[in-house]
């Protein structure tokens, strides 16, 4: 089992060191990475399918985006591509997420929005999945957030803890 960052909620250590907060397997991660393949031919209308189920979750949020959509969904799956690449070497990664979390403090994100963020994604992949999203797959791509959201958090509340610490972070 690959053991990614220590602490979903509590944190991260400055070493980004795994302990056993989130599991991912590495059939997790296998079930991830091969069926992120079959997004990628679909991956446009998969990032606007996405933030429009973001605002049909959480209309709210819809204020925390500038108004290009389409720039904001391609530059975040590009992001999920990056994390799906790597999530068979976690502790290359981690400090990525980590960053990425501490910058969306500064955008208005609170750790709430972590849970429609997540419903979306699922959501998102079962709709451009079709018949290959199974129970599996589902499970694998929860996990996969429960990795990617515990790091984003960690680098939120890094964050929050220390505004001088945001810049240098960011800057990373």
């Amino acid at each position: 089992m690959l053991e990614p960052f220590s602490g979903l909620l509590e944190g991260m250590n400055n070493t980004c060191t795994p302990s056993s907060a989130a599991i991912i397997t590495e059939a997790h991660v296998a079930l991830v990475q091969s069926s992120f393949v079959h997004v990628l031919p679909i991956v446009d209308a998969a990032g606007l399918l996405f933030y429009e189920r973001v605002f049909t979750l959480a209309p709210g949020t819809r204020s925390l985006f500038g108004d290009d959509i389409a720039l904001q969904a391609t530059r975040t799956m590009a992001a999920v591509k990056t994390v799906v690449d790597g999530l068979d070497n976690i502790e290359q990664v981690a400090p990525f997420l980590v960053r990425l979390g501490a910058r969306h403090v500064r955008y208005g994100v609170l750790p709430e929005h972590f849970d429609v963020v997540g419903a979306a994604l699922l959501w998102t992949l079962e709709q451009g999945l079709g018949d290959l999203f199974t129970a599996d797959v589902r499970e694998a791509w929860a996990a996969a957030f429960s990795v990617i959201a515990g790091a984003m958090l960690a680098g939120m509340e890094q964050a929050a803890a220390s505004p001088a610490a945001t810049a240098v972070v960011v800057a990373l």
